[in-house]
């Protein structure tokens, strides 16, 4: 394994870190300006007229309640790439879209190319911007949420693409039962994505525990690998673990293979950098 590295976002048309600090991230979504919570802005503000440009901002939450969105709330699109995401505030202060996985979602494009038939797993696939972005690019995607209104929501996003067509297979189900039952059917995977909850449940309660459930998982996905598979992906948030942990856990339980393993941060148009997550990938 490899030392740690460090996969940066930077502004681009579609979405912006425009400034960070004191508890909270503004950032640019298309044409929207948002401001939300982000603890690891341990830092003080850069530009406080910045934060005065926002279209929205979510504010009143706290240990015993969540808090609520001021200002616009209309449903807006984002253009990542060649999908079109339908960005919407949720009651949770989150968007429908993590741009920060733009370095992953490039890393599976260039993994794919070339393979003329490229088949994607996409496990708690969410709204589906990855999905888009790689069935765009000619992939098959299989695309895994426990969640209706999720599944619902990337079919909205599909829509918006003019992806309609895209051979994208939608599937409401739990991640850990489903990978097992492609295992017994014989499929294989070119690409696999995971962006596991630290908890969750799934759609006949089944509980996910990411520090339980995360082995048995990834032992199904390495038996799903193709012989010309090419990627592996397994991002975590907000756990108490290092990429260190999750870059071992998929050294232990993939093929031999190259392993990297580090942080996902944006990246504002001062340079400043805010982290937000860690990743595990593997490569033959």
């Amino acid at each position: 394994m490899n030392s740690l590295a460090l996969r940066l976002a930077t502004p681009d048309a579609g979405h912006a870190l425009l400034d960070s600090g004191d508890g909270e991230k503004l950032e640019r979504f298309g044409p929207v300006v948002l401001a939300r919570p982000e603890p690891q802005a341990m830092w003080p503000r850069r530009d406080e007229a910045l934060w005065q440009t926002a279209t929205a901002r979510y504010e009143g939450a706290d240990e015993d309640r969540p808090g609520r969105w001021h200002g616009q709330t209309d449903p807006f699109d984002v253009t990542i790439g060649k999908a079109t995401m339908v960005c919407r505030l949720t009651a949770n202060w989150h968007v429908g879209l993590f741009p920060e996985q733009r370095p992953h979602w490039d890393a599976a494009r260039d993994a794919i190319a070339g393979l003329p038939r490229p088949r994607v797993l996409n496990l708690f696939g969410y709204t589906g911007a990855a999905s888009l972005i790689l069935a765009a690019e000619g992939a098959e995607v299989t695309h895994v949420d426990a969640s209706k209104k999720a599944i619902a929501w990337g079919k909205e996003c599909q829509a918006a693409s003019g992806l309609n067509d895209a051979p994208i297979r939608w599937i409401c189900d739990d991640a850990s039962k489903f990978a097992a039952r492609e295992v017994r059917r014989g499929r294989t995977y070119h690409a696999v994505l995971l962006d596991p909850p630290k908890f969750g449940r799934g759609p006949k309660s089944e509980v996910w525990s990411l520090f339980e459930s995360l082995p048995p998982l990834l032992t199904d996905v390495a038996a799903l690998l193709a012989p010309d598979a090419r990627l592996v992906i397994l991002t975590a948030y907000a756990i108490r673990a290092s990429a260190l942990a999750i870059g071992r856990t998929l050294a232990q339980t993939l093929p031999p293979g190259a392993i990297e393993m580090g942080e996902l941060a944006l990246e504002d148009s001062s340079g400043g950098r805010l982290p937000t997550s860690m990743y595990a990938e593997w490569q033959p």
